[in-house]
């Protein structure tokens, strides 16, 4: 109410007091009375609206401002991280570098992913994070284009997306988060293949999926490297496990009973090298058909002590995990990353045009095997 208000409010009132009094014939005593408990309570309280957008409340002579709160901004980020499958060991591993992360930065951090490899499940639990209105979406990627709308929808939405472990086209994301450099690691993997083969024989490779971006790439450098500089090894199939550890295991042994001159197979995903080495063992090949690729110390371990594998490649899942917190805080504070740069609890990382590097690959035998604990 306006001062002005107030005061006319307080005329009314009096000149009703005086016309009750004269009405019912009351005394002057109790006319002035009234006037006097009048006077008291429109100067008693007054309210002034002079500043646009806060109004001050006056009262027994105290002043008081009353301001809406402002909705600052968050400093406590939401970090939504969807892997391609969820409940497998190298999965586990990234998600509990994810959340160690959160608790260290001061970050809220969900990790979910669809019970298989399925980019249509995938894209459900992107849709899932985008009505929970999350700052930031970081997915590894079954299929690198038929996620694009989903994570397009979350960019319209003002939700920042960044792949890790496996890509999607660059424009759908901002960042691509790598283990390694790619060309790198496929050469890297043959080169330990044909160590353990001799140089010479049939060979074949357990992927996860032909759609997912990571392993086709690495794949194809696989099988360059071969063809340059291996001549003599063959390669007789390559596929698809779907990343599922009973689906791997039945591959690899049907494999074995299809290529009964098979020298070596190559896991280009986790699931892959343990379910080979179980399957040569079960076979009665243990030591006579090489078991390499990718996959984790913990999984790998029985079978390299035992010489059912001679030798695995991975890096540290639970590192790639920390690192894609740490960077999707950087990148949703606008800091500018560097080459070089060093990320605490992971170390230096390398930039290649849109992409981050991790670091180098770690090769696991039976003699290092026991260093390692992922």
């Amino acid at each position: 109410m306006l001062r002005g208000q107030a005061n006319y409010n307080g005329l009314f009132f009096l000149f009703l007091i005086c016309f009750i009094c004269e009405v019912l014939n009351i005394n002057t005593y109790l006319r002035l009375l009234g006037f006097f408990l009048l006077v008291i309570f429109v100067s008693g309280c007054v309210f002034d609206s002079s500043t646009t957008g806060k109004y001050q409340i006056i009262y027994n002579g105290d002043q008081k401002k009353v301001q809406k709160q402002k909705i600052s901004r968050k400093e406590d980020y939401t970090i939504a991280i969807v892997p391609k499958v969820s409940g497998i060991p190298y999965f586990n591993a990234v998600k509990e570098g994810a959340i160690e992360a959160g608790a260290d930065l001061n970050l809220n951090v969900l990790f979910e992913g669809p019970p298989i490899a399925d980019w249509k499940q995938q894209r459900n639990i992107i849709e899932d994070f985008i009505q929970r209105d999350v700052d930031l979406i970081a997915v590894s990627a079954n299929d690198p284009e038929r996620l694009g709308p989903i994570l397009q929808k979350a960019r319209e939405k003002g939700i920042k997306v960044i792949t890790w472990d496996s890509d999607t086209d660059p424009k759908y994301r901002e960042l691509f988060i790598n283990m390694v450099d790619p060309e790198n690691l496929g050469r890297h993997l043959m080169d330990n293949l044909a160590s353990q083969m001799g140089e010479k024989g049939e060979y074949a490779i357990l992927t996860g999926s032909h759609a997912a971006a990571n392993l086709s790439e690495w794949m194809n450098y696989i099988i360059e490297q071969q063809e340059e500089v291996y001549p003599k090894m063959t390669l007789v199939e390559v596929v698809e496990t779907e990343d599922n550890p009973q689906k791997s295991y039945l591959d690899a042994e049907k494999l074995l009973k299809t290529y009964p001159d098979l020298k070596g197979i190559l896991g280009s995903s986790s699931v892959g090298p343990p379910a080979a080495a179980q399957a040569v063992q079960d076979v009665g090949k243990a030591g006579r058909v090489t078991i390499t690729g990718l996959s984790t110390p913990n999984l790998m371990r029985t079978y390299l002590k035992n010489g059912s594998s001679q030798m695995i490649t991975l890096w540290s899942p639970k590192k790639l995990g920390y690192l894609t917190v740490s960077l999707a805080k950087e990148l949703l504070n606008g800091d500018k990353l560097k080459d070089g740069q060093h990320i605490a609890k992971v170390g230096n990382i390398k930039i290649k045009g849109d992409s981050v590097i991790m670091g180098l690959p770690i090769d696991f035998t039976r003699e290092n095997i026991d260093q390692y604990d992922f």
